[in-house]
């Protein structure tokens, strides 16, 4: 009995230290729809995925992946561009979709560059656009596994404060788990408008409010205040002593709390894990790196997103037990693909992004997969141990910087504009 027990207790260490240590990753190229471009927003834990990928004329569609990783096209509402997010438990997907008409106040909602009008959607087999709060485009961004979709939708105020071409408020919404249900999330008080980012299963949802002045709403989305919605009440996370970029974007079923806050002086943003016990905490950043922006969460607290430094050379990075590791550690070094941005992240540790693909500088939609230890853990221990390296992020192509400094993210690392 006692040699059995012995046993267990080893087996429980052994799986112990295995958890503690971030696991190699193997990478899969999840490609376009014949274009040079990808993107790979979600990953639920039947391992389907959701994202946008371009077509010959290099727009770019929202898809959805079945067994194997083949892509499905799913269209748009009528327009060139969409993407999608999720999926969820039921193989939902939160859509960002352009429609064919032009956008009568000449807005660029969404951030395509077409100032058509842009609405966001639920996919269920069927893509179904949902409602504003009374103006013009909306944008989708995520749902949970009660079909609640987030993110924000225009009302009919004019604000003269709202910068060029936005002329419309927005607020924070949660559409369903009806398609034709819409509520918004109140602002801070003080605040006029917002958007939210993340929603868990207990309904609990997270992202940014301020003023059409100081929040925008298209390509990228960014705020002066972190927030969390529940119960009905809307709360303010804090900040780590920057005033104007503070967001909220993602929050696990355990009500933890990832996002990227501006320090005192508004020059650069560091991730930040927030819960209801310890507030928000600064999680640093890579090596040299200016800061970063978390992205999601998952239900064991592995935090994935990206890293950039001052000039827009971004990596993705993984958050494990308290350590940040650059993900391009943990892939093999003759890897064809260099890790720009992680987007998702399943209970399994299964990570959906951007990378670059090093032989023809195109950036793709990439899968990375945890692969088992070798014997004896040593190729484990030896990817954590280099985990937090102190050196540079490579070097991208100047497209891909601009991609980042226009669309994503990693933006706004170095402060407002």
């Amino acid at each position: 009995m006692k040699t059995i027990m012995t046993s267990i207790a080893a087996a429980g260490l052994l799986a112990a230290l295995a958890m503690a240590q971030p696991p190699r990753y193997g990478v899969a190229d999840l490609g376009t729809f014949g274009g040079t471009a990808s993107v790979a927003f979600g990953v639920n834990n039947a391992g389907r995925m959701a994202g946008g990928a371009n077509r010959p004329a290099e727009n770019q569609h929202p898809f959805f992946s079945g067994l194997g990783g083949t892509k499905y096209d799913l269209g748009t509402l009528g327009g060139p561009n969409g993407n999608a997010a999720g999926p969820n438990g039921s193989n939902e997907l939160a859509v960002v979709a352009e429609t064919s008409k032009a956008d009568p106040l000449g807005e660029d909602f969404c951030g395509f560059g077409t100032h058509l009008v842009c609405l966001g959607a639920f996919w269920n087999g069927v893509m179904t656009p949902l409602p504003t709060l009374g103006g013009n485009n909306a944008s989708a961004f995520t749902l949970n596994d009660r079909s609640q979709v987030v993110g924000l939708a225009e009302n009919s105020t004019k604000d003269p404060n709202c910068p060029s071409p936005q002329v419309l408020d927005f607020e924070a919404v949660i559409w369903g788990p009806n398609p034709g249900d819409i509520k918004m999330l109140p602002p801070l008080p003080g605040d006029s408008v917002g958007f939210a980012l993340g929603i868990n299963n207990l309904g609990q949802a997270v992202g940014s409010s301020g003023t059409c002045a100081n929040t925008t709403s298209g390509g990228f989305v960014i705020g002066p205040h972190a927030v969390l919605w529940a119960n009905g009440t809307v709360t303010d996370l804090g900040n780590l002593g920057g005033k104007l970029g503070n967001v909220a974007a993602a929050i696990n079923s355990r009500g933890e709390v990832v996002g990227a806050s501006n320090l005192p002086g508004e020059a650069i943003a560091h991730p930040f894990l927030w819960t209801k016990d310890t507030g928000m905490q600064d999680l640093g950043a890579l090596g040299t790196d200016v800061g970063g922006f978390p992205t999601a969460i998952n239900n064991n607290s592995q935090m994935v997103g990206g890293s950039c430094d001052i000039s827009g050379n971004c990596r993705a990075f993984l958050w494990q037990n308290k350590v940040l590791t650059d993900l391009n550690s943990l892939i093999p070094a003759d890897s064809p693909w260099y890790l720009l941005f992680a987007y998702g992240i399943n209970d399994a540790g299964e990570i959906v992004g951007q990378a670059l693909q090093k032989s023809t500088g195109q950036v793709h939609a990439i899968l990375a997969i945890p692969l088992p230890a070798a014997p004896g853990g040593k190729s484990t221990e030896t990817a954590a141990q280099g985990g937090t390296s102190v050196g540079p992020p490579a070097a991208l192509p100047e497209n891909v910087r601009r991609l980042f400094q226009q669309r994503l993210p990693g933006a706004r690392l170095t402060g407002p504009r």
